[in-house]
């Protein structure tokens, strides 16, 4: 097939809103995207300049034919977006995770109607409410219903004929209250249509309509002296205030908006919608979205709002979101609050989504660990400003007593995890005196000087126990050996976990609670632990060849022996005379023998 020639197919697009559908070399749609200006936005995609991601590039080579859809308005563009995404799911476009089909609450079409739930929509005029995300909230409101209003449960046709020619009688439901009786006439339209009118008001979230209501009936009741119908109506009314005590209320002068706020990472975003009506909040969705192009959060939120608006067929006028949103709609008001009810209602849809996308993204890494590694060091990667992925990391620290037995200790962490058997001690060599500068620039540069001879794969990250001081000196090395530019060095400071970068004059703060810090700090604590061990082991080593040269007979090659062949200073100690005989004359074992019997005799 011929080259694609996107320059001719991108002059042939007007400056117009509508909708544009890219498809590849079968014939295949791959890709469906909305603009204000088609031509603008289509051409983006062929712009050398464009800093698009791997994705993006792999969808635009694959790109033979571009076609588009006019409308009048940004607003329209939105909404055919939306339902061609829906009908055609095309590869690059993202994927909404919500196969779940909800229930609903239905008023029957009928004489006397019946509520209930059901799954299913069917166009015979009936009224529906929903869909309702939350299974056991739908039953509560039902159980409200059930509780407050006697209705009929019964498929019975109880057309005003079939009533007065006395086909039916009153069943079980009847004799203990929970209907009253419209088969045998023993309950008109008006009174049975009113309760339902009252339905209506609690599923549109007016309940506060329908407990004003009955208040003035228990008082209209009470002043005609009818107390048996008052006390029917107080207990009507108890049950209403307590489902309202549990309804999350706001300010009731809020009606009829919709919230949604947006959380996401690399691959996925969630969103959570909540529906407000009176001061109610009587709906409530967290939807997943996978991603699959580098999609913006504006982007991806003007599509799950259209999602949501459809779901839930909202009317609403106004939308709460957490920032502006480029969408021109006279119809539609976009409102990030800054304070008031507004802000509050916003917050509590963030702690929603966050704690949603929390435990969805759990679930994922236990099923699949290596989702966890990568959230933590893409992460890192964005923290730390680098400029590929830490899977790489090592970590300097020194120890010394009082510039005794310098050493200084590696550790290293691949994938986020300790990788022990790469652990390294150094005893340094060319320092003299307690030089901590001196002796972590001989580290580093011994350190990479080997690796760059075994052609090692270097460290994507480098992390200096110490501040801005240790930081410099091993920068010096990483110059010398002409690295510098090759890795990244930060260096940590204990007090204040502040992380220094070369040439920064002021310090990085990570959020206490980073994962990032959290991996920073493992690996200092790590290094300073493992250089510890060795430290107190060399100095245990050179506290006793001091005291071992001032034995009669055994001087500095003798003790050096003795340490070579075995170890630590623990093995010596414990040492048989049989084993000491293997490295030591006679006269030189039995003077050894005596001197640490003598240290362990009590005082």
């Amino acid at each position: 097939m011929s080259a694609f020639d996107h320059k001719k197919a991108v002059s042939d697009i007007p400056h117009k809103p509508g909708v544009y559908q890219f498809w590849d070399s079968e014939g295949i749609l791959i890709y469906i995207g909305k603009a204000k200006d088609l031509r603008n936005r289509v051409g983006s995609y062929f712009n050398k300049d464009n800093q698009m991601n791997g994705k993006t590039r792999v969808l635009v080579s694959k790109i033979r034919k571009i076609s588009f859809t006019i409308v009048d308005t940004e607003i329209d563009a939105w909404l055919l977006e939306n339902s061609l995404i829906k009908k055609h799911q095309p590869r690059y476009n993202i994927m909404l995770k919500d196969d779940k089909t909800y229930p609903w609450i239905i008023i029957k079409k009928e004489a006397f109607p019946r509520v209930y739930w059901t799954r299913k929509m069917v166009k015979d005029g009936s009224t529906y409410f929903g869909p309702y995300a939350s299974v056991g909230m739908m039953h509560t409101i039902l159980d409200l219903i059930k509780e407050t209003y006697p209705l009929r449960t019964c498929n019975l046709p109880l057309t005003d004929k079939n009533i007065s020619d006395g086909k039916f009688k009153v069943c079980l439901e009847y004799q203990i209250g929970n209907c009253k009786g419209p088969c045998q006439a023993y309950q008109t339209h008006e009174d049975y249509d009113n309760s339902i009118e009252e339905i209506k008001d609690i599923l549109n979230g007016k309940i506060g309509n329908v407990i004003r209501d009955v208040k003035q009936v228990i008082k209209n009741a009470v002043d005609q002296l009818n107390f048996e119908y008052a006390h029917q109506y107080q207990l009507k009314l108890q049950v209403l205030e307590k489902y309202q005590s549990k309804s999350t209320v706001v300010n009731s002068a809020i009606t009829n908006i919709d919230v949604v706020s947006i959380a996401s990472d690399e691959r996925y975003a969630f969103v959570n919608y909540l529906k407000v009506m009176n001061g109610s909040i009587i709906q409530t969705q967290t939807i997943e979205i996978k991603k699959r192009l580098d999609e913006t959060d504006e982007e991806l939120l003007t599509i799950a709002i259209t999602e949501f608006r459809t779901k839930f067929h909202s009317t609403s006028k106004e939308i709460i979101v957490p920032f502006d949103i480029a969408l021109l709609d006279t119809n539609l008001k976009f409102t990030v609050p800054k304070l008031g009810e507004k802000k509050k209602l916003l917050e509590l849809s963030q702690k929603n989504v966050l704690f949603f996308k929390k435990e969805k993204l759990n679930q994922y890494e236990k099923l699949n660990p290596d989702l966890r590694t990568d959230r933590i060091l893409s992460q890192m990667q964005k923290d730390l400003r680098l400029t590929q992925l830490p899977k790489h990391i090592e970590c300097f620290d020194n120890s010394n007593f009082q510039g005794k037995y310098p050493v200084s200790a590696i550790v290293v962490f691949k994938d986020a995890k300790p990788s022990k058997k790469d652990y390294r001690h150094f005893n340094v060599k060319t320092v003299e005196g307690p030089n901590d500068f001196a002796t972590m620039e001989e580290a580093v540069y011994r350190r990479y000087k080997r690796m760059l001879e075994e052609e090692n794969a270097l460290p994507q990250l480098i992390i200096i126990d110490g501040g801005k001081g240790q930081l410099s000196s091993a920068l010096t090395s990483l110059k010398k050996l002409g690295i510098d530019k090759k890795v990244t060095v930060i260096g940590i400071a204990k007090r204040l976990e502040e992380l220094y970068y070369p040439g920064d004059s002021f310090p990085l703060y990570l959020d206490k609670k980073s994962e990032t810090l959290k991996v920073i700090q493992q690996l200092r604590d790590e290094a300073h632990r493992f250089g510890i061990t060795f430290h107190r082991k060399k100095r245990d080593q050179g506290t006793l060849k001091t005291e071992l040269e001032q034995i009669e007979g055994i001087g500095k090659t003798t003790a050096d022996k003795l340490l070579r062949h075995f170890k630590s200073v623990k093995k010596i100690k414990e040492a048989s005379e049989a084993e000491l005989a293997e490295v030591l004359n006679k006269a030189q074992t039995q003077k050894l023998l005596s001197y640490f019997t003598k240290q362990n005799a009590p005082m």
